[in-house]
């Protein structure tokens, strides 16, 4: 089961896959970008401040993401897949940081899903003040996070329109809630 766990910066994603791959011990562990070693080498380019065209920087996620799809995704769809991002966040940051279609962005990361989607998608909705928060926490921010605060909450909104857009399985997480909360409900919403 190819499941994608789906947030802005600091919403808890990596803490929440982390407890999950404990307990899923022969669950499959990976990331966008950076799964594989070209996606190391585009999340090295994409995650620095940088002046990149939008539609360069499109183009280089969707590179990254048939990547991801053809060497992890795809040879391990009988097992459990536990994916920190993926095609969702990708359409959500070009929707909010640029004057794009949803349908162009979508068929565009049907073409590098070869048309396959996650069954079931964890998305983690953070409020200002725990974004403010964690990330000020962060010793430096990434080029995406520095950004700003209120474009990462435009990211979100974006991010919710997606879901409720595609009828795809998944399930809201409030990234405040206590995390063995979180924890038990994400196994609740995988096994179901």
């Amino acid at each position: 089961m190819y499941i994608l766990f789906e947030g802005i910066d600091g919403a808890g994603k990596s803490t929440q896959i982390a407890r999950l791959a404990a307990a899923y011990t022969q669950a499959i562990v990976t990331k966008e970008p950076g799964g594989t070693k070209l996606g190391e080498n585009l999340r090295e380019i994409l995650l620095k401040e940088n002046d990149l065209d939008k539609r360069a920087e499109i183009l280089l996620f969707l590179a990254d993401r048939a990547e991801h799809f053809g060497k992890i995704i795809k040879p391990n769809l009988d097992k459990m897949i536990l994916s920190d991002r993926g095609f969702v966040s990708g359409m959500a940051y070009a929707l909010a940081g640029g004057n794009f279609s949803f349908e162009e962005l979508l068929n565009l990361n049907k073409f590098a899903l070869q048309g396959n989607f996650p069954q079931k998608i964890v998305f983690f909705k953070a409020d200002e003040s725990t974004l403010r928060s964690r990330l000020g926490l962060r010793a430096q921010m990434d080029g995406i996070e520095a950004r700003g605060f209120e474009y990462l909450l435009r990211v979100q909104d974006a991010m919710e329109e997606i879901l409720q857009k595609l009828g795809v399985c998944y399930v809201t997480i409030g990234a405040a809630w206590d995390e063995e909360k979180i924890t038990n409900l994400i196994k609740e919403f995988i096994n179901d």
